[in-house]
């Protein structure tokens, strides 16, 4: 009981040390002519963790009608300044690497994407790095993963019965596990290590919880199993970039991509670059692909006239190519494309989006209020917040209505750039949203042509939980086989 009294007054005595200094503080330090942001209120020290802990959405529900576009979220020794809105977002977007950066705020990734690659180097290194990422993702690369996308759909659901009840969360995952599998990390990888490498991944995905953000190499047993697969992927990939090197073998996938890929000074990459860069990858596109899938089939089942809307539009393009699904053809799927697009308004995965800030900056509100945001700051914004705001989306926003990006109304180009942010944007807009929606089409224009469903479960909540915000629980659907009437 001593022991405990002695802590107990131990911690009151700092808690206490710490009030009287942020006083004094207040009092003799000279008071600055910048224009801060509001504050939300929060108890002393500690500011706004409790309540950012408890939710960032509900957080900026709350303070977003009574502070505005532009405000700071004290959290203990850091303060998080959020930018709502494209009109004060621009800067975020468009600011190079010197002045708002990436690096510092998304450090947690380095454990699971390993050394020298991404987040672990310099700027320079890493835009050569997305370079490489970007020659993976050109239109003649796609085309031939879209043949891949095509063949593993019409693989998996053929194994389906002529009527049933299936989870469709769970199945959209699997599919685009393999679909990632054969398209990214190579056919070695989809024919013969499936199980092995898919396990792995597991691994390294729930070593990425909410405490790895802060602390990325807590000695847990998530982390360690993490660190442990991560070290088996590494030798995986290891064997067949050097098996297709002796061979002189050459695939189309992005691993391929990566092991040809040469830096500006001629350095080919290594080993582990392929491996790290890979991981990363797959990491940016299975959690989207897989949750905005569902989130697209669940509304084309509760809203039936877009269900039909996009039927009909299968129908013309059978009429037109026959039962050929191609890059081209998937391209003409405008009706299913803004279907994906607002699911992917609606539901987001990624709810917010940081950079840090390395030098002073001024934005300046719809209403013509100008707010000065200190280096220093961790600086904020939310898709999930901000593909919501009525002033944009002025047509029940909260409300699934895929026609308000129809030519003519397009609500997301109202109010200019940054107006939809589901991908980001700007200088660190989503390098892979091309291939995200090209697999999302692949696999509901085949849904649609051969089967009927009825979603029988209530329709999904979100899982804020998530580190990658998705479905909460099953999808569960019934299904009938048929082909789509011409």
């Amino acid at each position: 009981m001593d022991v405990d009294n002695k802590y107990y007054n131990v911690g009151l005595l700092i808690v206490a040390t710490l009030l009287v200094a942020k006083v004094i503080s207040a009092l003799i330090m000279p008071r600055s002519s910048k224009r801060l942001p509001p504050v939300v209120n929060g108890w002393p020290v500690i500011g706004g963790v409790v309540r950012f802990l408890k939710g960032p959405i509900l957080m900026l529900r709350e303070e977003y009608p009574k502070l505005g576009s532009v405000f700071t979220v004290p959290l203990v020794n850091r303060k998080i300044t959020f930018l709502i809105g494209p009109e004060v977002s621009a800067h975020f977007f468009k600011a190079p690497e010197t002045d708002l950066s990436q690096q510092e705020v998304y450090q947690f990734n380095v454990p699971t994407f390993g050394p020298g690659v991404v987040f672990d180097v310099d700027y320079s290194i890493r835009q050569e790095q997305f370079r490489f990422f970007t020659e993976a993702l050109r239109v003649n690369k796609l085309k031939g993963y879209v043949d891949q996308m095509v063949t593993e759909a019409e693989d998996y659901f053929s194994k389906w019965g002529d009527s049933g009840e299936v989870d469709l969360k769970y199945e959209l995952e699997h599919l685009i596990i393999l679909t990632a599998s054969r398209c990214l990390l190579g056919r070695e990888v989809r024919d013969k290590l499936f199980d092995d490498v898919s396990a792995l991944f597991h691994d390294l995905d729930n070593g990425m919880l909410p405490i790895s953000v802060l602390f990325p190499y807590l000695p847990i047993p998530a982390h360690r199993r993490r660190d442990k697969a991560r070290k088996k992927l590494s030798s995986i990939f290891g064997n067949i970039i050097t098996s297709r090197k002796i061979a002189g073998t050459s695939e189309n996938d992005m691993l391929q991509c990566f092991i040809e890929s040469k830096y500006k000074d001629g350095r080919p990459t290594t080993e582990s670059e392929v491996t790290g860069l890979l991981i990363a990858a797959l990491f940016a596109g299975q959690h989207t692909s897989s949750i905005t899938s569902t989130w697209t089939g669940a509304y084309l089942l509760k809203y039936k006239e877009y269900l039909s809307a996009v039927e009909e539009e299968q129908k013309n393009l059978m009429k037109k190519y026959g039962k050929k699904v191609d890059h081209d053809v998937l391209s003409e799927m405008d009706v299913l494309y803004r279907c994906i697009k607002e699911a992917l308004r609606l539901h987001p995965p990624l709810i917010m989006l940081l950079r840090s800030s390395h030098s002073d900056f001024s934005v300046t509100t719809r209403d013509g209020k100008e707010f000065d945001i200190p280096k220093g700051h961790i600086v904020a914004t939310s898709p999930a917040f901000s593909n919501r705001l009525p002033h944009i989306f002025k047509t029940h926003p909260d409300g699934y209505d895929p026609d308000r990006f129809a030519i003519g109304r397009e609500e997301d180009k109202a109010a200019g750039a940054f107006s939809y942010i589901s991908f980001g944007g700007g200088r660190h807009g989503c390098l892979g949203e091309p291939f995200a929606y090209l697999q999302i089409k692949a696999i509901w224009s085949h849904l649609l042509r051969n089967f009927e469903f009825e979603l029988i479960s209530p329709f999904p909540e979100i899982d804020w939980n998530a580190m990658v915000v998705g479905v909460k629980g099953k999808v569960m659907v019934r299904y009938k086989r048929r082909e789509l009437s011409q």
